[in-house]
């Protein structure tokens, strides 16, 4: 399993700006996956994932703020940084960049 533990990445858009945590989990073989951000609360539910090239996990999740809606995400890992993005329904594609671990 690739990414396991959380990452941290700076978020800078108009609608937030802070710190955003993706934690990644091995649930028993099956990857767990959480996003917090500081003071909301998304209620993340992942609905896929799969892993691509040995290093990116791809999926899609919901997100209880955008009802009916699926947010898309990539990110992709090295030994110490993490890079991807999220395509969120009305706002757009949202850059994940030099994530850490935290």
């Amino acid at each position: 399993m690739i990414g396991l533990g959380t990452w941290k990445f700076n978020v800078d858009t108009m609608f937030y700006k802070g710190e955003a945590l993706l934690n990644i989990t091995d649930n028993g073989g099956s990857y767990g996956v959480n996003c917090e951000l500081k003071d909301m609360d998304l209620g993340m539910e992942i609905v896929s994932i799969n892993e691509e090239n040995g290093d990116t996990l791809n999926g899609t999740a919901t997100i209880k703020l955008l009802k009916g809606k699926e947010v898309e995400f990539s990110v992709t890992f090295t030994e110490d940084a993490a890079d991807g993005f999220l395509k969120v329904p009305f706002i757009g594609k949202i850059k994940l960049k030099n994530g850490t671990k935290a």
